[in-house]
């Protein structure tokens, strides 16, 4: 059965939809059989597969409203190597049409039953913000990965999504847990970079990813040509990094973690 994860930031630009499409694309190059499904109405995540978005007969947002069953809506044999579940602008409308419907919550968890057993990992690309979409994730979820840059204001931001997870954990989804925090953008010249590096360390231990992702120019041209870094240049840095992530993953297995998610606000007193 598949291992479910939201990968989230309320904070737009930390890497999030770069994060999904090349982690996909690299758990497949590990002979993973893995589902991406695109939860954000600006479709990125799709239109990075290769997929244009406004060309979607079945999306997300049918899957949702009960329109369509997930398997009639999975794009296949895409050349990223992974399949996809799309999305693009119709997706807006989902928040309101389910806001009065009891069990909104699970919508996406639902609908994703008949297709756990086709692979081994769904990756969910959430919009970037707290949102019905997001909790749909976040309920759907076995484990969340946050892609953040280390700065002062990712630290704050990231108060906010803990809360939420734990919140969702309490009340919706008693199996999710933080399966990572992942180091995007990342600078080892930059004071700041090692400083918040240091704070996340000591309080999230081993929930941090070694692993993290530098700023690439080849990483950044990847989605404008509609495929994963690492069939657009293998041998880039960026490349390189997501499959090394995508083998931290690997490793890590079912470890239990030797840390509890603290209480950010222990973050922000120190810094």
């Amino acid at each position: 059965m598949a291992k479910i994860f939201a990968i989230t930031n309320q904070k737009g630009g930390v890497g999030k939809t770069t994060t999904s499409v090349n982690l996909a694309a690299s758990l497949v190059a590990t002979r993973r059989r893995v589902l991406l499904i695109d939860l954000d109405p600006q479709g990125n995540a799709s239109m990075g597969s290769g997929v244009d978005k406004n060309d979607l007969d079945n999306s997300i947002y049918d899957v949702l409203v009960g329109s369509s069953t997930a398997r009639e809506a999975i794009l296949t044999k895409l050349d990223a190597g992974y399949d996809l579940l799309g999305a693009n602008q119709d997706l807006t409308a989902a928040e309101v049409e389910l806001i009065n419907e009891i069990g909104r919550e699970f919508r996406l968890r639902e609908g994703l039953v008949p297709v756990l057993d086709d692979y081994d990992f769904i990756l969910i690309d959430c919009p970037p913000s707290l949102n019905m979409l997001t909790v749909n994730a976040l309920a759907a979820s076995h484990g969340v990965i946050i892609p953040m840059q280390c700065e002062y204001y990712a630290l704050e931001g990231l108060t906010a999504l803990i809360n939420t997870v734990n919140r969702v954990k309490q009340l919706i989804n008693p199996e999710l847990e933080i399966e990572g925090l992942l180091r995007t953008m990342y600078d080892p010249r930059n004071s700041l970079t090692n400083d918040v590096s240091t704070q996340l360390y000591n309080h999230f231990g081993d929930k941090v990813y070694r692993t993290v992702i530098p700023r690439n120019v080849r990483l950044a041209e990847a989605p404008s040509h509609g495929m994963p870094v690492i069939h657009y240049d293998k041998d880039s840095k960026g490349a390189m990094a997501y499959i090394a992530l995508a083998g931290e993953m690997l490793r890590r297995g079912d470890k239990p973690q030797t840390r509890e998610t603290p209480d950010l606000q222990l973050i922000r007193s120190e810094g």
